[in-house]
C-alpha cells in the first residue's frame, strides 16, 4: 500500500467511476454551503483529450487523457495538483464520428495498483506509488472486439481479487468495425471477462452480448454477488465468483446507431436501467432466478419517465434523480419514484447534466459548464447556488462538453470540462 499523502483526515476517497460504491453518492457531511459565491479554487490543470473523471485515493489524484500520439495516466497530489508521475503508451484509436479520440473511461485505484483502459481497448495495470507497469492486455486483439461507434468506454470494477471488465468480443474473422455490418455482429462469450487483478490472467469469461459504454457494478441479490452490466443488447447478470450467467434482460432500441451508456442502479432485488434511443428506463426484479419487469418506459410512448443518455441517476430514499433526454434542448432534470416510475417533478432548460449527491444536496454540472447546488426532495428542487467558474480574464474554465460527473473526496470537489480539471474546496472554514 503506498504512503498516504493526504492531510485531510475527514471524508472519504473516490477511487473509481461514480465513487467507492459506484452510485454517484458521497458520504461526506458538514461541508460549506457555497452561496452566493463559488467555492475557492485550490488548483486547476489543463487536460488532454478525454471524457473520463479523476479518481482519488490516499492523497493522490489519477486522470487519464490523450496527448497527441500517447495516452497518459497522470498521478498528482490531490490537494495541490503537483504532478508525481506519468505513465504513457502509444495512442492508436481514431474516432470516426467527429468526437474525441481520447479515453472515455475512468482510472480504477485498488490499494497498490491503478488500472486504465483506453478507447482502443488496451488495459494497463500500474503501481500506484510510482506508475511502474505491472501488466497489460490488448482486450481488442485478445478477445476479438469489433470496433464500436466510439471505441471502448466502459470502466472495469474490482471485486475481491478480480478485475471485472466489460469486453464484448466476437468470433475470429468478424468485420473490423460495427459500420461494416450495420450492427449484425455476433458475440463470443466474452461480454464480461474476469481477470486476476494481480497478474491479468483470465479467471472466467461469460455472456454472449457485445459491449456498450455502460460500466459494470457488483450487487448482492438474493444472497449472492452478481456482476451487472447494461451491455449492447440489454442487462446481464453474472455470478461474480464463477462467471455463471444468472439472467439476461433485453433492453435496447431497434435503430442501428443506438448505444447504452448509463450504469445500472441496484437496490435490494431490483435493478434500474435506462437509455435514450427507444425503450427509455425500466425497473426489473430478480427473484427465484427469474427476471420480471416492474415498470418500463417502453409502454409509455412520449411520456417516458427517465430516458437517460450520458448520465447515471442518483438513487436516494426511494427516488431517482437524473437528467433525462438524448438532446440538449429536450433534456430535463427529473425526480422519479423508484417503485412506479412516476415523475415527481421536472426542471427544463439546464441541458444534459451529470450529478453528484453530497451532504444532503445534489450538485448538478450542466454540459455548458454551469454548476448548481440544489436541495432536492421528491416535492421540489430548490437551487441554493449557481456558479460559472471563470479565470482572471472572465473566460470560462469549464468548456463544453462538460459531460463528466463531479467528484468529491475529503472536502475537495473536482469538476472538469472539455480540457480542464478544477479543484474546489467545500470544507467548512
Amino acid at each position: 500500500m503506498p504512503e498516504d499523502l493526504g492531510t485531510r483526515p475527514a471524508g472519504e476517497d473516490w477511487p473509481s467511476f461514480l465513487g467507492a460504491r459506484r452510485d454517484g453518492k458521497s458520504q461526506e457531511t458538514g461541508l460549506a454551503v457555497p452561496a452566493p459565491q463559488a467555492p475557492p479554487i485550490r488548483w486547476q490543470a489543463p487536460l488532454g483529450e478525454s471524457h473520463g473523471a479523476p479518481s482519488i485515493a490516499r492523497g493522490r489524484l489519477f486522470h487519464f487523457d490523450r496527448f497527441g500520439a500517447v495516452n497518459r495516466l497522470t498521478c498528482r497530489r490531490s490537494e495541490t495538483g503537483e504532478v508525481l508521475w506519468t505513465y504513457e503508451y502509444p495512442a492508436t484509436y481514431e474516432d470516426r464520428t467527429g468526437g474525441t479520440s481520447g479515453p472515455r473511461s475512468t482510472p480504477v485505484v485498488d490499494g497498490a495498483r491503478a488500472y486504465v483502459v483506453g478507447a482502443e481497448g488496451e488495459l494497463h495495470c500500474v503501481r500506484a506509488a510510482d506508475g511502474a507497469r505491472l501488466w497489460s492486455i490488448d482486450t481488442t486483439a485478445r478477445f476479438g472486439v469489433v470496433k464500436n461507434f466510439f471505441g471502448v468506454g466502459s470502466t472495469p470494477v474490482v471485486w475481491n481479487d478480480l478485475l471485472l471488465v466489460h469486453v464484448g468480443g466476437s468470433p475470429a474473422g468478424s468485420p473490423p468495425d460495427i459500420f461494416a455490418t450495420r450492427g449484425a455482429v455476433r458475440g463470443n462469450g466474452t461480454c464480461l471477462v474476469a481477470l486476476d487483478k494481480y497478474t491479468g490472467a483470465v479467471r472466467w469469461q461469460a455472456a454472449d452480448d457485445l459491449a456498450s459504454y455502460s460500466s459494470p457494478i457488483v450487487a448482492e441479490i438474493e444472497g449472492e454477488p452478481l456482476c451487472l452490466v447494461l451491455a449492447r443488447g440489454g442487462l446481464a447478470g453474472v455470478r461474480a465468483g464463477n462467471g455463471e450467467v444468472a439472467f439476461t434482460h433485453a433492453h435496447r432500441a431497434r435503430n442501428f446507431e443506438s448505444v447504452n451508456v448509463s450504469t445500472p442502479v441496484a437496490a435490494g432485488d431490483e435493478v434500474f436501467v435506462s437509455e435514450a434511443y427507444g425503450p427509455g428506463g425500466a425497473l426489473v426484479r430478480l427473484r427465484g432466478g427469474t427476471c420480471t419487469t416492474v415498470w418500463t418506459d417502453a409502454e409509455r410512448g412520449r411520456r417516458q419517465a427517465l430516458p437517460l443518455y450520458l448520465n447515471t441517476p442518483i438513487r436516494h430514499e426511494g427516488f431517482l434523480y437524473g437528467s433525462s433526454g438524448q438532446h440538449s434542448g429536450q433534456a430535463e432534470l427529473r425526480c422519479v419514484a423508484w417503485s412506479t416510475g412516476e415523475v415527481q417533478w421536472s426542471q427544463p432548460d439546464w441541458g444534459r447534466a451529470s450529478l453528484l449527491y453530497v451532504d444532503g444536496r445534489l450538485l448538478v454540472l450542466s454540459e455548458d459548464g454551469v454548476l448548481r447546488w440544489l436541495r432536492a426532495t421528491p416535492q421540489a428542487a430548490t437551487q441554493e447556488a449557481q456558479w460559472r467558474l471563470v479565470d482572471a480574464a472572465g473566460e470560462p474554465l469549464l468548456n463544453y462538453p462538460a459531460w463528466t460527473a463531479p467528484v468529491c473526496a475529503r472536502g475537495l470537489l473536482y469538476v472538469r470540462g472539455k480540457d480542464r480539471l478544477v479543484c474546489l474546496d467545500l470544507a467548512q472554514p
